[in-house]
């Protein structure tokens, strides 16, 4: 098989471990098996968020802008503090469809499946997100069957995880389904990481929607 182009979708604001968690245990992969790439509307700098105060943390340049992206085989999608306008924005729900129509799997990792939600992907399908923002997601769309304890949900072509560090856990067994077990075991060994492999047990369920109550969503 080709190697696959792996591309992930920044906006300012946009959270630093969903994006380089997932891309680090990719990178493990190697030269011949990926080619990783970033886009962003534009291409050039793009603010990653500090905490919840906004895209106010290290610029990371994007190789792309959404019009001239080649095809993704795989997309990563933060989250962060900035999916709340990133969710207001046209653009970035079209590039979306456009890249999930040929990509092979599209990974969101915390709020960024509430982007794939409102661009209407992840209809009639399971899903999960971020457990402290739970009801963000759940308001963009009531045709995702919402799964509330799931570190991640695979649902064939989209793969959704709960915040932050799941992404790493969501990655490694998108990895061990492409390319098998044995390299996703390697890419976790070589990262040092304790890869958490059960899907369905999230011990962060207890933080149901803490953010959203704090924001007054719920």
């Amino acid at each position: 098989m080709a190697k696959r182009r792996v591309g992930a979708v920044i906006y300012p604001g946009w959270e630093m471990l969903d994006t380089f968690g997932p891309l680090e245990m990719y990178s493990v992969l190697g030269a011949e098996e990926v080619e990783i790439c970033v886009i962003a509307e534009q291409p050039g700098p793009v603010p990653a968020a500090l905490g919840s105060d906004g895209p106010l943390a290290p610029r990371v340049y994007a190789d792309y802008g959404f019009s001239d992206s080649p095809a993704l085989d795989i997309v990563v999608l933060p989250g962060g503090s900035g999916t709340f306008p990133a969710l207001e924005s046209a653009a970035m729900l079209d590039f979306l469809r456009t890249a999930a129509e040929t990509a092979e799997v599209v990974t969101s990792v915390c709020t960024g499946s509430a982007l794939l939600a409102k661009a209407g992907l992840l209809d009639g399908l399971r899903a999960t997100t971020n457990k402290q923002f739970f009801a963000m997601a759940r308001m963009q769309s009531d045709q995702v069957e919402w799964v509330e304890e799931a570190r991640w949900v695979d649902a064939g072509k989209f793969v959704t995880s709960s915040g932050v560090s799941a992404g790493m856990d969501m990655t490694l067994a998108v990895i061990a389904r492409l390319w098998g077990q044995d390299l996703a075991e390697q890419a976790a060994d070589y990262a040092e990481y304790s890869w958490h492999r059960d899907a369905d047990s999230d011990p962060f369920y207890k933080d149901l929607d803490k953010g959203s109550r704090q924001l007054g969503l719920v």
